[in-house]
């Protein structure tokens, strides 16, 4: 048990306790795609947030045409005042197109989408949605900074599964790649961004107002992006990170399609466009070795470490993966992030006039679904079982 306080303020989970916290002034923002309709993780997270019961739940969407009607169907069976933000309907694309917002698609476009329709409340909390240790204390730890004068908070937390230690694009490229550019950069953004235990936690809350002048990465430079603009608006003084204690979600592949190599590429494009924002001179050509020096360091580390705790631990395999993010190291190309929302060339609620448009249209071109929300559409191939239904059942299947 340690309460160390970093450079932002650090608040440990010492006991079980959940705070006592503004939920019912918050919402909160649960981005979504295909690979979360039904599964029992997402369930998870829904079901727990009824019992936090937040103001407003607002799920940015990314889903085929054949596939969003009936998982807004399925959002809408949970007890929670539930807005599905469809992100990839026809309507909202003209939209954004018209206002020259339209740009690539990731993650962080949807969740963009989703803070401005959270402008409404007075905090709002953003988190994934494929937690299988999801806890109704997560929102109250995270608000409970806000609630008392900070104006940003970060989640971290331990990715220890399976007897191994995981969090691989944090601990293999990351960390070190900050303290490469700590080594020779005595700034205070790189400061900023050592002091967060896990700075690719996609867990965060802030207020509305501090949200209203965030510029958003537009994929998997999300968080990285974040935390930049919090040390614009917050800086050391009005940041703070919470300790949300076990958590495990899904795991990628370090290659293919969303895999981690293409996920180190924007992260690092995102931290190196925060460190230049802030005036820092980075020498590219000597940062590759550095990056790697400092990797090679940390493995040493994390081999000890996982020795002292009695895990599995593959020098070889991770030393492979640096390999592949060092790839990563390079300049920053052109800067596509979307406009704060105070700033914005179009409101939230015209968003969310195309993204409702968008939703009806093909609710209305599925048909009917089941008194319990679950289309009748046959099993999922990607998933390999159909949704499950509200009292934890599944349609068709065996639980995965």
């Amino acid at each position: 048990m340690e309460y160390v306080q970093e450079r932002v303020t650090t608040l440990h989970a010492l006991t079980d306790h959940r705070p006592d916290a503004p939920t019912g002034r918050a919402a909160v923002v649960v981005p979504m795609t295909e690979r979360e309709y039904g599964t029992l993780a997402a369930e998870r997270v829904l079901s727990t947030l009824e019992s936090v019961d937040p103001a407003r739940v607002i799920v940015p969407l990314r889903a085929t045409p054949d596939r969003a009607g009936s998982f807004a169907s399925w959002l809408d069976g949970f007890d929670l005042d539930v807005e599905t933000l469809w992100c990839d309907g026809p309507r909202l694309a003209d939209l954004l197109a018209a206002h020259d917002l339209d740009g690539d698609r990731g993650k962080g476009r949807d969740v963009w989408l989703g803070l401005g329709r959270a402008l409404g409340e007075e905090f709002v909390v953003v988190h994934d949605a494929d937690t299988a240790t999801y806890s109704p204390a997560f929102v109250n730890r995270l608000l409970f900074p806000i609630a008392h004068g900070h104006e940003f908070a970060k989640g971290y937390y331990a990715r220890v599964e399976d007897g191994a230690l995981y969090g691989r694009l944090f601990r293999l490229f990351f960390r070190p790649l900050v303290r490469a550019l700590a080594d020779a950069h005595d700034a205070p953004v790189v400061q900023f961004l050592e002091a967060f235990r896990y700075a690719l936690a996609g867990e965060f809350a802030a207020t509305t107002d501090l949200v209203s002048r965030l510029r958003i990465q537009r994929g998997w430079g999300l968080e990285i992006g974040t935390l930049g603009e919090a040390f614009d608006h917050a800086g050391f003084a009005g940041s703070a990170q919470v300790d949300l204690g076990r958590y495990e979600h899904d795991h990628r592949s370090v290659d293919g399609p969303t895999g981690l190599a293409d996920m180190s590429r924007a992260v690092g494009a995102a931290t190196l466009r925060v460190v230049d924002d802030a005036g820092v001179d980075v020498e590219y050509d000597a940062l590759v070795g550095r990056y790697r020096e400092a990797a090679e360091e940390l493995i040493r580390r994390y081999a000890t470490d996982a020795a002292f705790n009695g895990l599995e631990y593959d020098r070889a395999d991770e030393r492979d993966q640096v390999e592949t993010y060092a790839d990563a190291v390079s300049e920053p190309g052109p800067d596509d992030r979307l406009p704060a929302w105070d700033d914005a060339p179009l409101s939230p609620a015209a968003v969310a006039t195309a993204a409702g448009a968008d939703l009806e249209a093909v609710a209305d071109s599925e048909g009917g679904t089941d008194p319990e929300g679950v289309t009748d559409s046959p099993p999922d191939a990607t998933l390999g079982t159909t949704p499950p239904r509200r009292d934890g059942s599944r349609t068709g299947g065996g639980d995965r």
